[in-house]
């Protein structure tokens, strides 16, 4: 039930999220090109600049949406009480 009440707030929180990895990314980029970062759509780029705009893109927003998605969990069991995840990651 809790991770059903939860839903709400997580759509929210990866909204937000995605709007600030963006935002990160793009300055970020900003001090190594003065360009855009590329995208795989463009003909006429550097593979290795689509491969280090991807990894950081990809750095940044896995960064920023664990860090939001967490912060998010604890505000809500702050609320409610209830944690909406599992408590530990499983032993393998």
């Amino acid at each position: 039930m809790d991770r059903l009440l939860f839903a709400p707030f997580g759509i929210v929180a990866g909204l937000l999220a995605g709007f600030a990895g963006k935002f990160a990314c793009d300055k970020v980029w900003s001090l190594i090109d003065d360009q855009e970062p590329p995208e795989p759509e463009h003909r006429d780029i550097s593979i290795a600049k689509m491969i280090a705009a991807l990894a950081i893109q990809g750095a940044i927003f896995r960064a920023v949406k664990g860090i939001v998605d967490h912060e998010v969990r604890d505000v809500f069991r702050r609320w409610t009480g209830a944690w909406p995840g599992e408590p530990r990651p499983e032993p393998e």
